[in-house]
């Protein structure tokens, strides 16, 4: 899989900007953010929650991210889930897409494709959702095509299974063509030397690449 594209944005509302106590722990908590001290940062959001009682969907983002990139993922999925309720629809639009990022790195591809989704549905705008949704759902596709073709492969005879022997033997000589040749003939007398098709695709990319 290529590698997903996320959201690192910390979002400041002024809305925090109540009391000098309260600019100055929301001063601290942007500031282990941007220098990537997660644990800080993750400690100093707290801060806001609970010793402030700020109840924000952005804090609740940050928090989020904070624990991502901390590597707690599961504490950060729970923090995007309460994202996702908010009334801002772009913030929960990015929360949505961040809960994809670590479904699929969780390998859960359709559940992750679903957040893609939710995230497109929350904010059409946002290209970086609609990236990782076009792109996993590409590969999803090409991946249920190779199964079905995998699932298709005939079961090769003890005639295609020597011409493969065969060809093996060339190709340790370096001999691509004859190799090539000796398959294509096979595959015309017996059906089931389509077994080895990715073997034979192989062949045919090594002497174009040797004959040009």
């Amino acid at each position: 899989m290529g590698k997903w594209i996320i959201g690192i944005l910390l979002i400041i509302p002024a809305s925090w900007t109540r009391t000098t106590r309260l600019n100055s722990a929301i001063e601290v908590a942007e500031k282990s953010y941007a220098e990537t001290r997660y644990e800080d940062a993750i400690r100093d959001h707290l801060v806001l929650v609970n010793e402030f009682e700020v109840k924000s969907q952005a804090l609740n983002f940050n928090l989020g991210l904070s624990h991502q990139f901390g590597e707690k993922v599961e504490e950060a999925s729970s923090w995007y889930d309460q994202t996702t309720q908010g009334s801002d629809k772009m913030i929960a639009s990015m929360a949505f897409n961040q809960s994809g990022v670590l479904l699929g790195d969780k390998k859960e591809y359709q559940a992750a494709l679903s957040k893609f989704q939710s995230s497109l549905i929350k904010d059409p705008t946002n290209e970086v959702a609609r990236y990782n949704y076009e792109l996993l759902a590409r590969w999803l596709q090409r991946d249920e095509e190779r199964k079905q073709q995998e699932q298709n492969k005939p079961e090769p005879s003890e005639f295609a299974k020597r011409k493969k022997a065969e060809a093996d033997r060339l190709v340790e000589q370096f001999r691509f063509r004859d190799a090539l040749t000796t398959m294509e003939q096979a595959i015309n007398q017996d059906e089931t030397v389509a077994a080895f098709g990715d073997f034979i695709n192989s062949l045919k990319e090594v002497v174009e690449i040797n004959e040009n």
